[in-house]
């Protein structure tokens, strides 16, 4: 009966208002935290996973051994890859690599099991298409973003190599 009773005139007394209350008046004098997008830009981590990109190796060459691993452990089947077949048996290269970034959730896994660091997501998170057919990412477009992102591509993984 005594805890009923409290209660009663907790609820009575409007307790929970009075406490929201000080939450708001305890910010209300704060100074704003809001950024000003076009304008202003917040830092990415080195970690961020934006646009996909294929990356070459200091020869010019495509980093892709065609080992197919980011296909096999891609969660949304977003990746398809075809080997070349008149590629020899030291290094295989890549026919058709294509990503559907409409089908892709940005986790990652990709990146991760890459054993050469050939597939990396980018910087970039200002991408859109407004058909389908534009976030169809085939071998070209995915290589002119790795040549368009190479400086900031090589930054971010030489930040991260020591977390690998």
């Amino acid at each position: 009966m005594g805890l009923d009773l409290k209660n009663l005139l907790r609820s009575f007394a409007l307790m929970e208002l009075a406490q929201g209350m000080a939450v708001t008046l305890k910010h209300m004098f704060k100074p704003y935290i809001t950024v000003q997008y076009p304008e202003e830009r917040t830092p990415l981590s080195p970690r961020f996973r934006g646009e996909h990109a294929l990356r070459r190796d200091e020869n010019g060459e495509e980093r892709c051994v065609a080992c197919k691993l980011c296909e096999a452990v891609c969660p949304a089947q977003a990746i398809y890859i075809e080997i070349d077949p008149q590629s020899s048996s030291e290094k295989r290269l890549t026919r058709v690599y294509d990503i559907d970034e409409t089908k892709c959730i940005f986790c990652g896994f990709c990146q991760e099991a890459c054993p050469v660091d050939a597939i990396v997501m980018g910087p970039n998170f200002e991408f859109f298409g407004s058909r389908r057919s534009d976030l169809y990412y085939d071998k070209q477009r995915l290589l002119a973003n790795g040549e368009r992102f190479s400086s900031v591509l090589n930054a971010c993984i030489a930040a991260d190599a020591k977390y690998r």
